[in-house]
């Protein structure tokens, strides 16, 4: 019998077998990720499952919080790589960064090489009080310095939401948007979500990521997306083979 109202998808079943994750919290005990191999490894085996066949994991960096520096980073990947191969998992796995633009960034990026998702893209994260005063002279130095900004879930800052024309300068300004694929099932509420809608359907969203940290992450993928038309997810999902390593 036909009906009007299509069932809609589980968000796990969007994801294809080829998918590449530029956006995860999976090396242990190094922020508020995975705090144990084991956790690392189930995360992991879990996200293989779903389609994930390439990794780029995104520890915090942030000014007295998480004060992961490039080697710290690398050094943590490389015995993270070293287990997962102990237990046949020989994907490609790797860790860039996820930097707070706070005060501390600019110097760091003047002084030092980003870990970035590839080439030049490098991800960036705010604050969720507010954006920060000087944001757009980030934006502008960390261009002039060679990168392109990836915004994390920029669905995610309420302070945005009562004012969308904030969006556009963003991407007027050269920033790239990423959207947590948790956004579109509601995990992080609803007001979100239709943010997120909004986001896609007008075009914006340029990659995804998982953005998983745990077990409570994990099991929202079997949740059904809250959205009208699956179709801007679906292309903005397929923009992530742009990162792929051969």
């Amino acid at each position: 019998m036909f009906t009007l109202f299509k069932s809609k998808p589980v968000l796990k079943d969007l994801i294809p077998d080829n998918h590449v994750d530029i956006h995860s919290h999976l090396l242990p005990g190094i922020d508020d990720g995975a705090k144990t191999f084991e956790d690392t490894l189930k995360l992991t085996k879990t996200l293989q499952g779903f389609g994930i066949s390439q990794f780029i994991t995104t520890p915090h960096v942030i000014q007295h919080v998480w004060n992961n520096s490039a080697e710290q980073i690398k050094t943590k990947e490389a015995t993270t790589v070293i287990e997962l191969n102990k237990h046949q998992i020989t994907i490609p796995f790797r860790a860039a960064a996820e930097y707070m633009l706070d005060d501390n960034f600019t110097q760091l990026f003047q002084s030092e090489k980003l870990l970035t998702l590839k080439k030049n893209y490098v991800l960036v994260e705010m604050s969720y009080i507010n954006a920060p005063i000087q944001l757009y002279a980030f934006l502008f130095d960390l261009q002039v310095a060679g990168y392109i900004p990836v915004l994390a879930h920029p669905e995610r800052y309420l302070f945005y939401h009562a004012n969308f024309e904030e969006y556009l300068k963003l991407k007027k300004a050269g920033c790239l948007f990423q959207l947590n694929l948790l956004s579109v099932v509601g995990y992080y509420g609803n007001e979100i979500n239709k943010i997120a809608e909004k986001l896609l359907q007008k075009g914006m969203y340029d990659f995804v990521g998982s953005d998983v940290h745990h077990s409570n992450h994990i099991a929202a993928f079997d949740q059904k997306v809250k959205l009208k038309e699956q179709l801007p997810l679906k292309e903005a999902i397929a923009n992530n083979q742009f990162f792929r390593m051969e």
